[in-house]
């Protein structure tokens, strides 16, 4: 990978390669660790949030929203995730990145301010606006600062930040909100941010770019309107309404004619917002489908595990993040080793088979729980599946960057983004309603028409009122709820069998970045090197 020079006496220096020998200086340490930052407050929130629900509701009232507490934030980060990445692409990512920051910061001060539930849902869609550019962001500064070849460990960084959140959330909140209320599990994004904000502001110095067109407004409203609609449907289909009721059918019309009006626009505007020859590449076509795959069983099987836990084996609630601690080890410590081999290597292609193996070897495992499987069997299984998403996390981003050209690194880091988060969506509805249904159906063969009323809101009780219930009722529900986790894991398996199968398919085109030869459908061209020559990024020297 060529260095670009810096002009004579000026303070700003090239990024050496560590493939070259070099050394990456100070300040990009500095930078790194602040997109490790922008990461965890993306990814934290809703897990701090979540453990305050309860609090926020006896404060503010309004029991009936409380879902739109979660959606709001997770529909305009979904939404706006795409744009965010076109931007960066058109306009400069250190800029876009800065923006979405403080687009991140004015939510997260206007939720902790909140008086009534109505604000607080309209403040989290600002924030949730603003952690689209944050996940964007931080990918696409790594693929400008992180040729390919060397980009796999950090993203494996990357990926400990995502289990470090996931694990850390749920204490974090409960312990914030007890000891300073629940409006500090907002304010607390305030100093991390602004570290964020000021180390990005200082250190990094992107080349500026110009726009060649004008912005894809009309695409963007479609592309939104079709992502709501799909984000709707997976929250509302099942709950708030029936899944063949008018609203979700309307809804599918709208989201179907949506996308179809976005395709055809696509093809006409010359500044896409997404633009479609990028999945002309095979590569990134199946990284795309793995991604949603993989979003769509992670999220779903990562749903349940815990309420298996309280409620089948008796563990508290409130040390719910400990429940996934054998899961987030499984994911770290195989993140890392992959990042590295792939750095050393340039290989990448075993790491997705082998992530969809383990994956589907996983969730088989868990399919196997029952009322009598003990916490240690249950750890074995999730250390299991925590490895293949190690595997799979951070090296689909990889495969999708490494899949497009430097000039849209930004939307080919945003797409992946995207078809994970909306798989995700899609795995917590459908794979909460095969939960629902099995869950009821064993608690009527068990309890008769009774079992089914106290199970029909939702399929599930608070664990901590679990051990007041008579013994029947108490083991019926530890049956219903493990019939139930069952189908999920097994379900979830299936369909995990499928990325297995596409993983296959992928090509192992040179990483940039590495001596590897060319590859006729790499973007790693001689043309390709040489814009992104022009496009190196400089840091102020330390």
């Amino acid at each position: 990978m060529s260095q670009k020079a810096a002009p004579a006496g000026d303070k700003q220096a090239a990024i050496p390669s560590e493939a070259d020998g070099g050394k990456r200086p100070a300040s990009v340490r500095v930078v790194l660790f602040a997109l490790m930052i922008a990461m965890l407050l993306a990814m934290l929130d809703n897990m701090i949030v979540g453990t305050a629900m309860p609090t926020i509701v006896g404060e503010l009232g309004g029991m009936d929203h409380l879902s739109w507490v979660v959606t709001a934030y997770t529909l305009a980060t979904a939404a706006s995730t795409p744009i965010w990445g076109k931007l960066g692409d058109m306009y400069g990512r250190k800029g876009a990145f800065l923006t979405s920051i403080v687009l991140f910061l004015i939510g997260s001060a206007l939720s902790g301010m909140a008086q009534d539930m109505s604000q607080l849902i309209g403040f989290r869609a600002v924030q949730g606006l603003g952690a689209g550019g944050l996940m964007v962001g931080v990918m696409a500064i790594i693929g400008d600062l992180i040729p390919p070849r060397e980009r796999g460990k950090y993203q494996g960084m990357m990926a400990g930040v995502m289990a470090v959140a996931m694990v850390g959330g749920p204490l974090v909140g409960g312990t914030i909100t007890d000891h300073l209320g629940w409006r500090w599990t907002f304010y607390i994004n305030l100093p991390l941010g602004a570290i964020a904000l000021a180390m990005v502001t200082a250190v990094l110095h992107l080349p500026k770019k110009r726009a060649r067109g004008r912005i894809d407004y009309l695409g963007s409203a479609l592309l939104t309107i079709g992502i709501t609609a799909l984000v709707l449907i997976t929250t509302w289909g099942g709950t708030e309404y029936d899944w063949l009721s008018g609203q979700i059918v309307g809804l599918g019309a709208i989201g179907v004619v949506a996308l179809v009006a976005f395709v055809f626009v696509e093809r006409k505007v010359s500044e896409p917002v997404l633009p479609l020859h990028i999945f002309r590449n095979g590569n990134f076509s199946l990284i795309t489908v793995i991604s949603f795959l993989v979003g769509f069983v992670m999220f779903g099987s990562m749903t349940f595990l815990p309420l298996f836990q309280q409620s089948v084996q008796g563990a508290s609630a409130t040390n719910s993040g400990l429940l996934l601690l054998p899961l987030m080890g499984g994911l770290l410590v195989v993140s890392l080793i992959a990042g590295r081999v792939t750095t050393q290597t340039g290989k990448y292609k075993i790491f997705v088979v082998g992530g969809g193996a383990l994956l589907t070897a996983g969730l088989a495992l868990l399919s196997l729980m029952d009322t009598e499987t003990t916490r240690l069997t249950s750890s074995l299984y999730m250390i299991v599946l925590g490895a293949g998403m190690g595997f799979l996390m951070q090296t689909t981003m990889l495969v999708a960057q490494n899949s497009v050209e430097m000039k849209d690194l930004g939307v080919g880091s945003s797409s992946a983004t995207l078809f994970r988060t909306i798989g995700g969506s899609f795995g917590v509805a459908i794979l909460g309603a095969i939960f629902t249904n099995q869950v009821t159906a064993t608690m009527v063969e068990r309890l008769g028409k009774a079992g089914g009323k106290m199970t029909g809101g939702g399929a599930q009780m608070d664990p901590k009122n679990l051990s007041k219930l008579p013994p029947p009722i108490k083991d019926a529900y530890a049956h219903a709820v493990a019939s139930g986790s069952h189908q999920v894991f097994l379900w979830g398996a299936v369909i995990s069998v499928i990325g297995f199968a596409a993983a296959w398919f992928l090509k192992e085109i040179p990483l940039r970045g590495g001596p590897a030869a060319k590859s006729p459908e790499a973007p790693g061209t001689d043309a390709d090197a040489a814009a992104a020559a022009e496009r190196m990024p400089v840091v102020e020297a330390v």
